[in-house]
């Protein structure tokens, strides 16, 4: 198994891509080993001493370390856990798991008012999928009175350039398409 790794926006974090499915659940966010119970890759990588959070994509795990540790000693290690996953052929989430999507997008559904169906159509053809190439994702949280109101999940969550993506990025693409956004805004967790 050959497993890539790529740098990330946020120093703190490295996606790797071991070449084959993750997560076809969905995205899954990890901020505790707590959260991790349910996910044995999770697990296993919260086992190595430095791992701060992990993030499982559709076809990529974002792995971030405590900023005191360097990459030189963690991905070594990173790479070992997530090759023992594999080899040991259980899956990235338990079965039994409530299949919400993960952490996924909120798909749009007949009931939501036509500027949410456009803002999660934006945010799925879009935005996510630049997102997800630097290791994240990002999830619509609600819209009201003008204002967007999202969560960065994975190595954007943290990330010192969130802002700027948020603001610049975001923020102007949906106030192109939808003149009734007035800002974006990071949802409180």
């Amino acid at each position: 198994m050959f497993i890539q790794t790529e740098t990330t926006p946020n120093p703190e974090t490295v996606k790797f891509l071991p070449g084959q499915p993750v997560s076809e659940s969905g995205n899954f966010d990890f901020k505790t080993p707590e959260d991790a119970r349910i996910s044995p890759l999770a697990s296993r990588l919260y086992n190595l001493d430095g791992v701060t959070g992990v993030f499982l994509g559709r076809d990529f795990i974002s792995v971030t370390k405590d900023p005191t540790v360097e990459w030189l000693m963690m991905k070594p290690r990173i790479l070992a856990a997530i090759m023992d996953h594999y080899t040991s052929g259980r899956p990235a989430i338990d079965e039994g798991v409530v299949n919400d999507g993960g952490n996924g997008a909120q798909a749009s559904r007949p009931e939501d008012e036509p500027i949410v169906q456009t803002i999660k159509e934006l945010l799925d053809s879009r935005i996510r999928p630049a997102v997800a190439q630097d290791g994240g994702d990002i999830i619509f949280h609600r819209y009201e009175d003008g204002i967007v109101y999202l969560e960065m999940h994975g190595a954007c969550s943290g990330c010192p350039s969130s802002t700027v993506t948020l603001k610049a990025g975001i923020e102007s693409m949906l106030k192109h398409y939808i003149p009734e956004v007035v800002e974006v805004r990071q949802a409180a967790m």
